[in-house]
């Protein structure tokens, strides 16, 4: 059987030179890219740390699995008990199982999901130096361990924002071991206003993306040093979009997009510079392993594998996905559906028009739309002509030409809630701060 290495990092989004952005300085992950297979259209559904990454291990939307918030601190969202993650599915067949670095799924030990081993490294210690150092010790001892593949996940904290390195009252992407590149100079999104503090950030944000390329290529490297290279499954990937205005925090593309690299060299079809331009959501991605490696995949599992599409074997593309988001500073309640052309959103509240994702008081960088976020609130619709306007600038919800398209998406959205019983349909979704609260009130 295959060995794989899932390398996952917080916060990146596709913001990576072999997705086109100019600026940035990716070699790691664009040989990685040349190597082997680059996902175009790779989604996650639930645009916050914890919610993506549980979606992504157990195939199954968050409403589902649990984790509809954080899971750390008083947040405290975490897997249901019946729950079965990626890790328990690879290791009741027969797989060794290692966590490094970030496990943001959950609240409880790493045991607990079905690793074998966990090399725990705080969260804001999971620098990517640190989980390179700790990936490549874990690499070469294994090696040896010619009974059983292995699955090591390995979780890198940047490029997220670093806490408690500003003195300044905002929180950036650098501190005293992250330093900000210019070096090609500095691409703005096109959702984003072109100015001063913008560029700044997206400057910091550069180098907190070059640091952790730079120790992935270490990885890299390593299996390739220690004679993995053609047995292992690399895969690259992380959570959702970059932490900038309008996308972390917000189901608009860019908040869901995220990279998704892999190479298989010793399978036909995963290697070879391959690009694949398919709807991929990030809860295809457990059934897909387990189909690979012939795990047992959970009936609740709601997403399909790719196998046969990298295989060269008959395979029905993706016609839709449910992005969905519920707390993460705060409750901001809202459900989508995504097709090819088309995206609806259904906000469940008034807050404002997106959830800033800076952790900063002082905001340096600010969207286009709306004009001006802090007097601008959610409406109860939006829809988007992506192939007309893929920045999602024009909210077309209320322009009669596209009723027909509003009101099938609304169908396809409601119906997708009503099959997969989202607790949002019978009213408020209470935290679980919100209980344990109660629950000491209860017991004065």
């Amino acid at each position: 059987m295959i060995n794989i290495l899932l390398f996952h990092c917080h916060d990146l989004g596709r913001h990576l030179g072999c997705y086109g952005i100019p600026t940035v300085r990716t070699p790691s992950v664009d040989r990685l890219a040349r190597e082997g297979v680059r996902f175009e259209r790779s989604f996650c559904v639930a645009p916050q740390c914890s919610p993506s990454r549980a979606a992504m291990f157990t195939g199954r939307y968050p409403h589902n699995n649990g984790v509809m918030g954080l899971t750390h601190s008083r947040f405290a969202w975490d897997l249901a008990e019946d729950e079965k993650h990626l890790a328990q599915l690879l290791r009741n067949r027969g797989y060794n199982t290692v966590s490094i670095g970030v496990t943001h799924e959950t609240r409880q030990p790493a045991a607990r999901w079905g690793f074998m081993e966990q090399i725990d490294l705080q969260e804001d210690d999971a620098r990517a130096d640190l989980v390179a150092d700790s990936t490549i010790a874990v690499l070469e001892r294994i090696q040896d361990r010619t009974t059983a593949p292995f699955f090591v996940c390995a979780g890198c904290y940047e490029p997220h924002r670093i806490v408690g390195t500003q003195e300044q009252d905002y929180m950036g992407f650098v501190g005293d071991y992250v330093e900000r590149d210019g070096t090609n100079g500095v691409y703005v999104p096109p959702y984003l206003r072109d100015d001063q503090g913008t560029r700044e950030e997206l400057e910091e944000l550069q180098g907190a993306i070059h640091f952790m390329d730079y120790h992935f290529g270490r990885v890299l490297d390593a299996i390739d040093r220690i004679g993995l290279r053609e047995d292992t499954l690399v895969i690259f990937t992380t959570d959702h979009g970059i932490a900038m205005p309008r996308a972390k925090c917000s189901c608009y593309d860019p908040g869901l997009e995220t990279a998704l690299v892999l190479r298989l060299p010793s399978r036909p079809g995963w290697n070879g510079g391959k690009v694949v331009s398919e709807l991929v959501p990030h809860i295809d991605l457990t059934p897909t392993l387990c189909d690979l490696t012939g795990a047992t995949v959970p009936e609740t599992v709601q997403g399909r594998s790719w196998r046969a599409l990298l295989d060269g074997e008959a395979y029905l593309p993706n016609q839709e996905f449910f992005p969905e988001l519920t707390y993460h500073d705060y409750y901001d309640p809202m459900r989508g559906v995504r097709t090819e052309r088309y995206k609806l959103l259904a906000f469940f509240s008034s807050a404002h028009s997106f959830m800033p994702p800076n952790q900063s008081w002082a905001r340096r960088s600010s969207p286009l739309v709306p004009e001006n976020p802090p007097t601008s609130y959610h409406p109860e619709f939006e829809l988007y002509d992506l192939e007309q306007d893929p920045w999602e600038q024009d909210n077309l919800a209320e322009r009669e030409d596209y009723r027909e398209v509003k009101h099938d998406l609304m169908r396809r959205l409601r119906d997708h809630m009503i099959a997969t019983e989202d607790p949002i349909m019978q009213g408020a979704v209470t935290s679980p701060l919100h209980r344990r609260v109660l629950e000491e009130l209860s017991g004065v």
